[in-house]
């Protein structure tokens, strides 16, 4: 939905500190092209991940209070982006760092870093959050970073595109294991090691879904992968890294998304400040190099491609702006349009769909 052929509403997750004060709307203007009307749509603490349902009526967010951390969820006004609050599942600990949302909105699965677990919460008829979650799986195990591989840390959760499976990524272990969804329950089907040390940390699909795409943190690299629809098993088919082999400072990898014609797969590099872009080999899925782009800020925590496929918007987590660039969908490069739209302490970007 949109108000208009050219303009898109978009949402934005934060860590609510500085000046934060929740999730945030905002409108893409492709014609002109700008980022207009930034102003707050929900308040509450550290919505740092956000997931949205297919058909635009409702948002779900990552969500702490005090001592509590769990999920939110929101009704939408699709033609002004407005955000009504229908319930939250809150349990004491601290909150998830990712969430996502099957197509039929029925359950919601969340991958909990610091509690080593990956969680599904069933959603009524009213379209509300039921709790308890119907399923909890604890991974075990740890990697060889002291500092970030001490324990588990699933920091991605979602449903493959066929659906008939759940992807979770794991930080801490080193792995990428597959879940089938029986009766509101997880049951491990397949598991992937990658490098230990690597830090996986998202996954993103090719369109085709015979191929899919891995973010590592730790060790800066995407991971090209062949998906085996039938069992949900994964196999790696090459490695190839997301910054400049001279740059030797700290660098974090983060975002991975896909361009929706399968011919271009984007990354985000925190530290190097970067976008990379890649080309596809459409008949075996293998990744070609093709720039880095500078995100015009610092700490580019997550970016996503606007629904016509021609934008892509950054947000720069420690210096508390969005970026906006245009994108070339014959060679897959960035140009910057806008850099100075300014939010505070911006995670995920997420569009209605269309």
């Amino acid at each position: 939905m949109s108000k208009s052929s050219n303009a898109f509403i978009g949402y934005i997750g934060t860590y609510t500190k500085g000046d934060s004060t929740g999730i945030y709307t905002f409108t893409l203007d492709t014609e002109v092209p700008q980022i207009l009307n930034v102003k707050n749509a929900a308040h509450l603490d550290n919505p740092t991940y956000l997931a949205i349902s297919q058909d635009n009526s409702y948002l779900y967010s990552v969500r702490k209070e005090g001592e509590l951390g769990g999920i939110a969820a929101y009704s939408i006004n699709s033609e002004t982006g407005e955000l009504k609050h229908l319930n939250s599942q809150l349990v004491e600990g601290t909150s998830p760092c990712h969430i996502s949302v099957d197509s039929e909105n029925g359950h919601i699965v969340t991958a909990n870093y610091h509690k080593s677990t990956v969680e599904l919460y069933k959603i009524n008829k009213e379209n509300r959050l039921v709790a308890p979650a119907s399923s909890i799986i604890e991974h075990t195990g740890s990697g060889p970073h002291k500092e970030r591989q001490e324990k588990p840390h699933p920091h991605y959760s979602r449903f493959t595109p066929d659906e008939k499976f759940v992807s979770v990524i794991d930080l801490g272990i080193d792995k990428l294991i597959t879940y089938e969804v029986n009766n509101g329950i997880l049951k491990e089907v397949s598991s992937l090691s990658v490098n230990p040390g690597s830090g996986p940390r998202h996954l993103a699909f090719h369109p085709n879904g015979k191929y899919a795409y891995l973010m590592t943190e730790l060790s800066s690299e995407v991971i090209t992968l062949s998906y085996n629809s039938n069992n949900g098993s994964f196999i790696d088919i090459q490695s190839i890294s997301t910054i400049p082999e001279d740059f030797t400072e700290n660098n974090q990898g983060s975002a991975i998304h896909v361009s929706s014609d399968g011919c271009f797969v984007y990354v985000s590099n925190r530290g190097h400040n970067s976008i990379a872009a890649f080309g596809v080999e459409q008949e075996s899925g293998v990744l070609t190099f093709i720039e880095h782009t500078p995100t015009e800020g610092n700490w580019p925590r997550d970016f996503t491609l606007d629904p016509t496929g021609r934008f892509l918007i950054v947000s720069n987590q420690e210096s508390s702006n969005l970026v906006l660039f245009s994108r070339d969908d014959s060679t897959g490069k960035l140009t910057l349009v806008q850099s100075d739209i300014s939010v505070p302490y911006p995670v995920c970007v997420k569009f209605l769909n269309v």
